[in-house]
Formats: C-alpha cells, structure tokens, sequence
C-alpha cells in the first residue's frame, strides 16, 4: 500500500510541475529547497550525516537551477541575485564538507526572505489581469518574466 500511495504521489507531484507557471514552478523550488534544509538541519542535529548530506546535495541543485534560469540580461538585480545565490551554495558546501548546522541554518535564513517574496509575488501576479508578457502598464509590470525568470 506504501508504494502505492507513493506512486500516486509522484504522479501528483509531476502534474503539478507540467503544469505549473514559471512562478508557480520557481515557488515550488523554493518550498523544496528550504524543505532540504530543514531535513538537513535536523539530520545534523542527530549527527545522521548521510541524510543531512544527501539533502544539502539537492538544495545545491536547486541552487543551480535558480542560478541558471536567473536572466541576468532583463533584469537588473539578477546580478545581486546570482551572487547571493552563489553564496549561499558555497555556504552548503561547506556546511555539508564541515558537518556544520550553523551554516546550514545561515543560509536558511538568507533564502527564507526570497521565499516568501516569491510567493508574494506570484500571489500578486495571479490577481492581475492577463497581458502581452512584458507590456507593464504605468510603470508596472505583468510578469516575473522582467524579474528574471521565467
């Protein structure tokens, strides 16, 4: 019975990524990745190395996706941006290769902000009338898209 619920939830999981928006998809990772860093915080606390490990590994990719979907070439602050990001992933590293609960918990309480921001922002964007992507009205955009994403 496990295996199936887990196979359904899969399943779930997949459809609601297929069929996500670009900010919609960019929330989800943020969710997961403070998920990883809070199993890789209590998996530190009790000294479960392998498991904090193998959740550090995948806030890191994360990390890269949020790195390598960033368009540093629309929007200002993505610069900024790419740079935090950066130092948040040599923050894991490090507290990955130290077995350090310190670091791992400063870089959950750098990203936590952006987290919340993003689902503000997604939030805010879903109550606005559909546009052309890109056309801002009085100075206001329409879309992530100007934010760098999507």
């Amino acid at each position: 019975m496990n295996n199936d619920h887990q196979a359904k939830r899969s399943h779930y999981m997949q459809d609601a990524v297929l069929s996500a928006t670009p900010a919609g998809l960019l929330t989800m990772l943020y969710d997961r990745l403070m998920l990883d860093l809070a199993r890789a915080g209590t998996a530190q606390e009790v000294r479960e190395w392998a498991v904090a490990s193998e959740n550090l590994l995948h806030a890191q990719e994360i990390l890269g996706e949020l790195m390598s979907s960033l368009r540093t070439d629309v929007w200002d602050g993505a610069d900024g941006l790419m740079s935090l990001y950066a130092y948040v992933r040599q923050g894991l590293v490090e507290a990955n290769i130290g077995h350090d609960r310190s670091r791992t918990a400063e870089c959950a309480e750098i990203l936590e902000p952006l987290r919340q921001a993003w689902h503000e922002a997604a939030r805010v964007g879903q109550l606005r009338p559909a546009g052309p992507v890109g056309s801002p009205e009085q100075g206001e955009s329409r879309s992530l898209g100007v934010l760098g994403v999507g």
